[in-house]
């Protein structure tokens, strides 16, 4: 097939999934075509399937924002007639969904057919989707879309919950590709930055307020008063200067590492003991996965789409959101015993394996076939 995929290009949860799944597509000898305004982040090496083509709004006085919306429609209908694409896969719903379905009628109009699929990821629903200013043509853009995919079964039911979706909603989870995300041997990097055998606890976020790093500084807070440890913090974003505050009053930035964003996160997941999420809302809880396929056991919230993938006192913990106590409780229960660590890195690494690129691929290959067919 030749399959064109609508993605935002940065670290985003979203882009990270369309990138890789595009990436694997590639693999499978598929012909794939990244439509965005620049290269994603995470297509770092030349492949003989994989093409793309940058969408470039024009600056005029005129718009106070750029009209990226019609142009990545336009640019949509230029590759699918140029390129002759089967099929068009947008990720997330905002604005891609929409420019989608324009660029369709406009081809439609020409003699060409061109099915796409919606996959929701989260926010473009949960937060600015239901957005008064963007709720009707959300809705009307899924609604219109030949084949609709959720990453997980609470992304699905919320989206059902807060949109008019008279369409069927096929729920394909996240992946992980563990030809990267894997256990590997760290223990000389783990010695230098960990010379008493301390723990190390590690999350991973764009340190937006939704993710309530907060709480990851004051759960550490009590742990690492019972368990030597440390914790590094990766990733950037508009929570950082508040988080180098508190962590100064609780007075234990000797343990904790900003580390900003790393691109290699598998690196530092090979000498983590604990992942923590404590998240506000989360559709799926990718970067947990990632840990998980690492061996790293998960202290999370209860919220969204996390309990589909932490097992609640198999691969780690559920809390309600903001009980960082009961996450520290959590916590302390794990390390204390080194064979229940072990244990709960070996389930970790057993529920990672069912999310698999090798068995989620095949989903979307035929659910693709399905929408060609008409079927979605």
């Amino acid at each position: 097939m030749k399959i064109g995929i609508v993605c935002y290009p940065t670290y985003g949860g979203s882009g990270v999934v369309a990138t890789e799944l595009g990436k694997a597509l590639a693999e499978k000898g598929h012909q794939v075509h990244f439509i965005t305004y620049q290269e994603p982040v995470r297509l770092d090496s030349f492949h003989e399937n994989i093409f793309y083509h940058e969408v470039s709004a024009l600056e005029y006085p005129l718009f106070q924002h750029q009209p990226y919306e019609s142009a990545l429609a336009s640019k949509i209908v230029d590759v699918t007639k140029f390129e002759r694409l089967d099929i068009l896969h947008v990720h997330y719903a905002i604005p891609h969904a929409s420019s989608a379905l324009m660029a369709k009628q406009i081809l439609g109009e020409q003699g060409y057919q061109l099915p796409f699929v919606t996959t929701l990821h989260g926010t473009d629903i949960t937060l600015v989707g239901k957005d008064p200013g963007y709720q009707p043509v959300v809705e009307y853009s899924i609604n219109h879309s030949d084949g609709i995919t959720s990453v997980s079964e609470n992304l699905k039911q919320d989206t059902l919950k807060n949109f008019k979706i008279n369409r069927h909603i096929e729920v394909i989870p996240n992946f992980i590709d563990f030809s990267r995300f894997r256990k590997t041997n760290k223990e000389h990097f783990k010695k230098a930055i960990a010379p008493l055998g301390e723990n190390i606890l590690i999350h991973v976020s764009n340190f937006r307020r939704v993710k309530r790093v907060e709480d990851v500084l004051r759960m550490f807070d009590i742990v690492v008063k019972h368990i030597p440890s440390k914790l590094f913090l990766v990733g950037d974003g508009p929570e950082r200067n508040n988080l180098e505050q508190i962590c100064r009053s609780l007075g234990n930035c000797d343990q904790i590492r900003f580390l900003g964003k790393q691109d290699p996160v598998e690196e530092l997941l090979a000498v983590a003991d604990l992942f923590v999420l404590p998240s506000e809302n989360e559709s799926f809880g990718l970067a947990a996965l990632e840990a998980m396929a690492c061996e790293v056991p998960v202290i999370s919230s209860n919220a969204g789409g996390i309990p589909e993938i932490n097992v609640q006192g198999e691969t780690g913990f559920l809390s309600h959101v903001g009980d960082y106590a009961d996450m520290a409780k959590n916590a302390i229960h794990i390390l204390e015993d080194e064979n229940r660590l072990k244990q709960f890195k070996k389930n970790a690494y057993a529920q990672a394996q069912r999310f698999s690129i090798d068995k989620i691929l095949p989903q979307y290959e035929a659910y693709y076939a399905k929408v060609l067919m008409g079927k979605g």
